[in-house]
């Protein structure tokens, strides 16, 4: 671990605010004594950080305010964030910079440039960039979103060599620690395969929205950019200690030893698929071994209500997915020249339109 220059750290729900109602400030102490230490060693670090409803809810000594409410959350969110802030900032000697993002500004591409030049900045200002989901008025980030992947998607766009993930569990294990006492403790993990995933249970608590899968989701999206990935307890001493010190104290993700280009990762993992693309075979074969764009006369079928600009999943005819990429053409347009071949498209459509249906500049394979 101590060849890494840049480093975001993750500090979820269950550890911040365990019970859910206010924020534990001993944790949070012990996670900035954390980033203090490594900032004195040079290293560059941004805090991911959890807890905006928990600290929401404690100011307003509500409990059940928002438990069930996407607009309760909302409302707390928002209430919880200047809070959450208020809480960080005594523990800190350099000036701590809040920055909000939702799913969007990591889906536009212009977006996610500025975002990019801004953590950048601050980086090189000095500061502290920490940074939140704007669950205040991001409805669909706030139900189904998560911070682990959050600070995955922070973690690439600032091209950190590593991502700690804090929690209130010290390692991923061969079982759940928690209903068998002899799970063993796995220290490292080479690759993130399906065997790895299905050793991920649910959240430990009903606090956060995350839980060990997502983590390991992290970890992979991290690790396909060249970016390692440390899981740990993050109010145990010990592990924090070991962490200061470049050791492993808990789960050791390797990078990707081929990691990815940056526009391929956005693809894969910045965007949300408005639609699906069925392909033939033969198309399927093209995209795979020859590495070309899809064409109008491979496509099937049709599935969704897209604009041209969308990304949409490509399926083979009874399999998975096996690419995605952004579409040149609107839903309607497509099925209109669908399985037909591209000197037909000027008839049907006009002679301004493309004659790929996804260029394979756009395109990344899953």
């Amino acid at each position: 671990m101590n060849a890494w220059k840049r480093a975001v750290v993750k500090v979820g729900s269950n550890l911040l605010a365990p019970d859910g109602k206010a924020l534990k400030k001993e944790n949070l102490l012990k996670v900035a004594a954390l980033i203090t230490r490594l900032r004195a060693r040079g290293r560059e670090l941004i805090l991911v950080s959890s807890g905006a409803v928990a600290a929401g809810r404690a100011r307003l000594r509500q409990d059940s305010l928002g438990k069930q409410s996407v607009a309760g959350k909302q409302a707390l969110a928002a209430i919880g964030q200047a809070q959450l802030m208020a809480a960080w900032a005594p523990f800190f000697d350099v000036p701590c910079a809040q920055v909000l993002l939702t799913h969007d500004d990591l889906s536009n591409r212009r977006r996610y440039v500025n975002a990019q030049n801004t953590l950048r900045a601050l980086l090189d200002l000095g500061s502290l960039p920490i940074i939140n989901e704007n669950d205040s008025v991001a409805v669909e980030e706030l139900k189904l979103g998560d911070n682990d992947n959050l600070a995955a998607h922070v973690a690439v766009l600032v091209e950190a060599d590593l991502l700690i993930i804090l929690t209130d569990i010290d390692a991923l294990y061969d079982a759940d620690p928690r209903k068998v006492p002899s799970a063993k403790r796995i220290a490292e993990v080479s690759a993130i395969t399906p065997e790895i995933l299905a050793l991920a249970g649910g959240s430990g608590s009903s606090v956060g929205t995350g839980g060990m899968r997502t983590k390991i989701e992290a970890a992979s999206k991290a690790s396909a950019r060249g970016i390692a990935t440390v899981l740990c307890h993050g109010s145990d001493e010990q592990a924090l200690a070991m962490l200061a010190q470049d050791e492993n104290p808990g789960t050791w993700f390797h990078p990707a030893t081929s990691r990815i280009s940056a526009r391929a990762h956005w693809l894969r993992h910045g965007l949300k698929a408005q639609g699906q693309i069925e392909i033939d075979a033969g198309a399927a074969r093209a995209l795979g071994q020859q590495g070309a764009s899809l064409l109008p006369v491979g496509v099937r079928a049709v599935d969704g209500q897209f604009r041209a600009g969308d990304c949409v999943d490509i399926v083979s005819v009874g399999a998975a997915p096996v690419a995605r990429g952004l579409v040149q053409f609107d839903a309607q347009d497509l099925r209109k020249i669908m399985g037909r071949n591209t000197q037909d498209i000027e008839g049907l459509l006009g002679d301004t339109t493309p004659a790929e249906v996804i260029h394979r500049d756009d395109m990344v394979l899953l």
